[in-house]
């Protein structure tokens, strides 16, 4: 198991299964060989261009909620391993989500 995915498994087992699930599968199709902020927002973009290139369907609603949790889950991970840099890479991500 990659640390990314050990660190997702402890902050989300309480989360609805079908939301960890989607989370799962995104974070699991990343790319980036980064730390666990780097790969959470990878996976958060992954499921934000789904969402946005999906009609308007129940599946799209769950791509958008999965990706608000990963934004979420990403900038919990840096506040984690490097608050300073906290702001700069909240930044890069909505940087990311506008292009």
């Amino acid at each position: 198991m990659t640390d990314a995915a050990t660190w997702f498994a402890a902050r989300t087992a309480g989360a609805p299964p079908t939301l960890r699930s989607s989370a799962e599968e995104y974070l699991a199709r990343t790319t980036t060989d980064g730390d666990v902020a780097s790969r959470l927002a990878e996976a958060a973009t992954l499921a934000l261009e789904e969402a946005l290139g999906r009609d308007r369907s129940r599946s799209t609603a769950l791509a958008l909620l999965t990706a608000d949790s990963l934004v979420t889950l990403s900038l919990l991970a840096q506040a984690e391993a490097a608050p300073a840099d906290l702001e700069r890479f909240a930044a890069d991500i909505v940087g990311t989500a506008a292009a």
